[in-house]
Order: C-alpha cells, then sequence, then structure tokens
C-alpha cells in the first residue's frame, strides 16, 4: 500500500461537520496535510457549495485527494462528479472504499455523517487514503473514458 502525495482537502455539509472533524483530528495526529474547506458549525449548508470548493483546490495542485462528507455521502458525490477529473465514490464498508481507490483510481471520498459509527467511518477513510491504484490496463482504460 502506498501513502497519498500531496494533501487531503476535507468538506462537510452540517450533517457531516462532526465527522469530518473526527476525521480531521485523527490525519492531524498522523501528520497529514489537510485543507478544510467548511463548513466550520453545524449552521445549514448546502453540499453542492462544498463540492464545489473541495475540487476549486484539489484542481490547484496534482496529487491531492479529498473528502465529502453530508448525511448520506450520496449528494456530497453527485455534486463532486460533475467536474471533469474528479472521480468520487461513496464508501460504506472496507471493501467499497479499498475497491474506489485500487480499481477506479477514485480521487475524492465520500462518506455518511449520519447514522454511522465515526470509527468505523475514520477507518475507512485511513483504508481509502492508503490503498494504490492498481493500473492495470482494463482500469487505467475504463478510467481515460470518464474523462473524456
Amino acid at each position: 500500500m502506498k501513502k497519498s502525495k500531496g494533501f487531503i482537502v476535507l468538506g462537510s455539509d452540517h450533517a457531516g461537520f462532526r465527522l469530518k472533524e473526527a476525521i480531521k483530528a485523527h490525519l492531524v495526529k498522523k501528520r497529514t496535510n489537510i485543507v478544510d474547506v467548511g463548513v466550520y458549525c453545524e449552521q445549514p449548508a448546502d453540499y453542492p457549495d462544498i463540492a464545489k470548493r473541495l475540487v476549486w483546490v484539489m484542481k490547484k495542485k496534482e496529487g491531492n485527494k479529498g473528502m465529502l462528507i453530508c448525511g448520506t455521502g450520496t449528494g456530497m458525490c453527485m455534486a463532486a462528479n460533475r467536474y471533469k477529473g474528479i472521480r468520487a465514490s461513496v464508501a460504506y464498508d472496507i471493501y467499497s472504499a479499498e475497491m474506489a481507490r485500487r480499481d477506479n483510481d477514485a480521487n475524492v471520498l465520500c462518506l455518511r455523517g449520519r447514522g454511522i459509527d465515526a470509527k468505523k467511518q475514520v477507518k475507512l477513510a485511513d483504508i481509502w487514503l492508503n490503498t494504490a491504484f492498481s493500473g492495470i490496463a482494463r482500469h487505467s482504460r475504463r478510467i481515460r473514458k470518464l474523462d473524456r
């Protein structure tokens, strides 16, 4: 497993704020470079605005990865995938987190902020961050098709 390069961009709406803060604290302990694009409290916020901020920051430098958190992870995933070069994936378990990186080279992980254990979500974030893209030809070909 290969460590990620660059920095990790974190973003959440109000429903994901507490989990974002937990993940941020975990990554700070691991001395990971982080950019937090908000939100900074539990006041209502629109997830498309946060996803847009995250994408803007990610595109400034190659090698960055992002994590977006909303109530289900789905809204953030839909919003992020509207941008070229972004391959966002929701992960609810170890297998989906690992395969999002290994086969799909996902550069944004979307997590669920409600109704799930924060420790489990932090573990999924670690697995996702420490899983490398396989580089297998068929997967690379499919990713190129997505970017067209």
